[in-house]
């Protein structure tokens, strides 16, 4: 059983490690995964040998707390994204009050004790009241006294840091607190010496004692460190705010109202309210609440926030909608099919969530050391003091020393460099419709060198299209269409509905086919009203129906078979009237993405259950470097596994449902044209867009997070390897230099603050890689857009310039909707150049468009209507 945990009273790396040796010592336990960032545990247990009471008993044993995190925060409840957000604003408000205080006691204090020393160096004369009550031996008590008064509140203010210091301490689990509070403890008691010791020197009269210690108070360098370390601590939880801004994101996008219809009347409940089966309404502007089916209306949604994708996606009745996607129009009625912790929304932010709280393999290094480093620390602090009193230094001099040692140690740029970046990264790449499950994931992918991929709905759209017609014996296209409609419109194969789909684009109506055989294996046969019987299928059939196929026919078929693509052959009782080709269509991004793959240096693979010919031609198409055909599911797992046996990182790239054996066993597993389907167990990574591109996207930010986790740990290492030895006056022997407690504090803040910032960076990281082109390949989504039942209309800048050479000529762009392969821009160009005076045309499948140069008499209803006429729509023109 797998259970979430937040774990209060951590502070550095050595609390998270020792919560994790804590828990981990019960019996029954299979993993712990302490996150300091986040505040939080994952446990996965035998619930037959333990129970969260016990998990819970062993951490607060460490000297933590714990509580079960509430079931249900990814369901989004009313309310719940406001408590969040509160309970963060209140942790800032209150270090921010903490840090207020801190500063209004620190500058009398600092005034009071080092006020001389400036008015000294800038060559002022110290104020007549300064000069009666806070100069000179004879006023030492006083100058002493008020110092400790002003330090007290810095203190009173900033006591979590002794109260959780020495309790860690005592339990001998020191941690970052543990050196802040030793530190100044040390300085605040040896003040309290002090006085006692100017109290003495007045006593019995040795000004000289007085004098000594009245030097030697260290009242301002306890509350500089406290106030430092609380400026960097208030520093540092701001910029924690912001890597957990992709979630806050998320959780902002539901709604947290929605009206449905009960008793057949409208009513607005909580959206955490809704149970599966309630009919809901959708208002042009609003937000979808739950997953559900369109029942009534039609309207285009914006699915930005959760595919990535820009364009609005057409629905209609029959079709899903998705929580947290925006009703752009129409008035919508739809049926809940996902409410609560199920919806897609709730399910990415769980998702997200859970990747942000683990612990990448890198961390391991971090909680290792960090394990060990404070205990390592105090007994550096305690040996320098030592030495350095058996050398001769001055007892002022060892203890500043220590003082230092400690103050500049603190864990929490260690602790930071992996959490903050992998919450950051899964942030960045659930921005982007790349949802990481787990850090582990995250970190694999950078590494991986071999990909193999599915070819349908990975590498195609998975749905057959009509890519090609060829007529003869003088019928025409749209004749051909219309017979072969009227045939195909009876049979169930996936290639007969490509046939029916174009008709139906085309407003093509079929006629009633009568006599409708089904020839297994060969084709379909019917009669028309005509009375004329008509054949369609292969080969085999027009030879059993008496058809001959001339040598033209034969060569068109073997060269649309070349490419991968189906032909289909009509006839009627004496001779071909016409081939339809008929395929599984290479997505645009698709061939682009393998590119950037190799530019990687990855191996690419695809696997496929198609015969060896099809494959050969994408493996064309696409550029990939392999590819294995007439594969089973359960093959590819087997291709996999030796591929892993053989040493190589492999990354399967499916459809996260057919190929489920294979995503679990590759070493990545992800999950392309996920939608709201996805079989999320069977993938690490779930690319919510259904292009390849993505893929390349995620190996890409994995490659940024973890060279980012790189920098974070190396200046976390080198600071403390140079901080050290300079805290501890290894160099003022040599060149007289020592570092005093206080800039040490202030070292210490920034140094987290920086690690933290860096991460942020990954904020910036360009997923969409520029092509060759130069255009970026994450935008290239111009057929899926209609392949996927998307009526798409994009926006074109046009031109109407007329050059003095062309001033008989004008240039006209039409948007067009509904084209959706070469065949269809070749339909339109053809369309288009048969108007009189058209010149030239060039028709755009990327952009959607056909821009025509024609003669100025040629008016543009003309340009419409040869387009409509060719079975396509215009929705602009300029």
């Amino acid at each position: 059983m797998k259970e979430k945990f937040d774990v209060t009273g951590m502070s550095c790396s050595a609390c998270s490690s020792h919560v994790e040796k804590s828990v981990s010592k019960l019996e029954g336990i299979k993993t712990v995964s302490v996150n300091l960032l986040t505040n939080s545990m994952q446990v996965e247990y035998d619930e037959t040998k333990l129970d969260t009471g016990k998990i819970i008993e062993a951490v607060e044993h460490a000297g933590y707390g714990a509580s079960v995190k509430e079931d249900g925060k990814a369901a989004v409840k009313a309310g719940e994204t406001e408590d969040a957000v509160s309970i963060q604003q209140k942790n800032i408000k209150n270090m921010k009050t903490r840090l207020i205080i801190s500063v209004i006691f620190l500058i009398p204090l600092m005034y009071v004790s080092m006020g001389h020393m400036i008015y000294n160096a800038l060559g002022v004369p110290m104020p007549p009241l300064t000069m009666k009550f806070f100069h000179g031996s004879e006023n030492a008590v006083i100058y002493a006294f008020t110092q400790f008064l002003l330090l007290l509140p810095i203190l009173f203010v900033n006591q979590k840091y002794f109260r959780n210091g020495f309790t860690t301490l005592a339990r001998r689990s020191p941690n970052m607190d543990s050196l802040i509070a030793m530190g100044a403890t040390a300085a605040t008691v040896y003040g309290i010496f002090a006085i006692y010791r100017i109290g003495w020197g007045f006593r019995i009269g040795d000004m000289e004692l007085v004098h000594q210690y009245s030097h030697d108070l260290y009242f301002e360098s306890a509350g500089t460190i406290l106030t430092l370390i609380t400026v960097g601590k208030y520093l540092e939880t701001k910029s924690k705010g912001k890597t957990s801004e992709a979630i806050t994101k998320l959780m902002n996008l539901a709604p947290k109202t929605v009206t449905v219809v009960r008793d057949g009347k409208e009513q607005v409940i909580d959206a955490a309210d809704v149970v599966q089966g309630d009919i809901f309404v959708i208002k042009p502007g609003e937000s979808v609440a739950v997953d559900g089916v369109i029942l009534e209306g039609k309207s285009s949604f914006d699915e930005s926030a959760i595919t990535g994708e820009s364009i609005p996606v057409l629905k209609q009745e029959g079709d899903k909608v998705i929580s947290a996607s925006i009703n752009k129009a129409g008035l919508i009625r739809a049926r809940a099919t996902r409410v609560g912790k199920d919806t897609t929304i709730a399910q990415i932010i769980s998702l997200v969530e859970e990747a942000s709280s683990s612990k990448a393999p890198i961390a391991r290094l971090a909680d290792k050391i960090a394990g060990i480093f404070v205990p390592t620390v105090i007994g550096i602090a305690i040996v320098t003091f030592i030495l350095w009193l058996a050398s001769g230094a001055d007892f002022e001099f060892a203890m500043s020393c220590g003082i230092a040692v400690l103050v500049i140690s603190c864990p929490c740029a260690l602790g930071l460099a992996t959490p903050v970046a992998i919450m950051v990264g899964t942030g960045k790449g659930a921005e982007n419709g790349i949802l990481i499950k787990s850090g582990e994931a995250l970190e694999t992918a950078h590494i991986v060198d071999t990909v193999v991929m599915d070819k349908t709905g990975t590498i195609t759209y998975g749905k057959p299209v009509v890519t090609d017609i060829r007529t003869y014996a003088g019928i025409s296209e749209n004749d051909l269409l219309k017979i072969a409609g009227s045939l195909e419109k009876g049979s169930e194969h996936p290639l007969a509905e490509a046939i029916v789909s174009d008709c139906g684009k085309k407003n093509i109506v079929p006629e009633k086919v009568n006599d409708f055989e089904a020839l297994f294996g060969k084709g379909i046969k019917g009669r028309l009203s005509s009375g004329r019987l008509y054949y369609a299928g292969n080969e085999k059939l027009m030879e059993e129906a008496h058809v001959a196929l001339s040598g033209e026919i034969k060569k068109e078929m073997e060269q649309f078979a070349k490419q991968g693509k189906t032909p289909l052959l009509f006839a009627d009782e004496t001779q071909i009237i016409g081939v339809i080709a008929v395929a599984d269509v290479v997505k645009p991004t698709s061939r682009e993405a393998v590119r950037q793959f190799k530019e990687y240096g990855i191996h690419v693979i695809m696997l496929t259950g198609d015969n060896e010919v099809t494959a050969q031609a994408i493996k064309d198409q696409v550029g990939i470097d392999e590819v294995i055909a007439g594969v089973l599911p359960t093959q590819k797992e087997e291709k996999i596994s030796a591929l892993k046996n053989s040493g190589h990182k492999v990354a399967m790239i499916g459809d996260g449902i057919n190929d489920a054996p294979a995503l679990a066993s590759a070493d990545v597993g992800i999950a392309i044209g996920a939608g709201t389907d996805v079989a999320i167990e069977s993938a690490d990574i779930v690319l919510m867009k259904n292009d390849l591109i993505d893929a390349v996207g995620a190996i890409r930010l994995s490659k940024a997070v973890i060279r980012n986790i790189k920098e974070n740990l190396f200046w976390a290492f080198f600071y403390n390897s140079i901080g050290i030895p300079l805290a501890a006056g290894l160099l003022y022997p040599i060149w007289g230099l020592k570092l005093n407690p206080m800039f040490g504090a202030a070292a210490m803040s920034l140094s987290s603050v920086c690690v933290v910032s860096n991460a942020l960076r990954l904020r910036w990281v360009k997923l969409g890689k520029k092509s060759s082109s130069g255009n970026e390949t994450g935008n290239m989504e111009q057929e899926s857009a209609v392949c996927e039942n998307r009526a798409v209309t994009s926006e074109i800048k046009t031109k109407s310039d007329v050059s003095e050479s062309e001033e008989q000529t004008m240039k006209t762009t039409l948007s067009i909707e509904g084209m959706m392969c070469g065949h269809c821009q070749a339909t339109v160009e053809k369309a288009l150049k048969g108007v009189p005076g058209v010149s030239e045309v060039v028709v755009s499948l990327e952009d959607k468009n056909a821009v025509v140069t024609a003669e100025k008499s040629v008016s543009a209803d003309a340009l419409k209507a040869a387009v409509v006429d060719a079975g396509y729509e215009v929705t602009n023109i300029q």
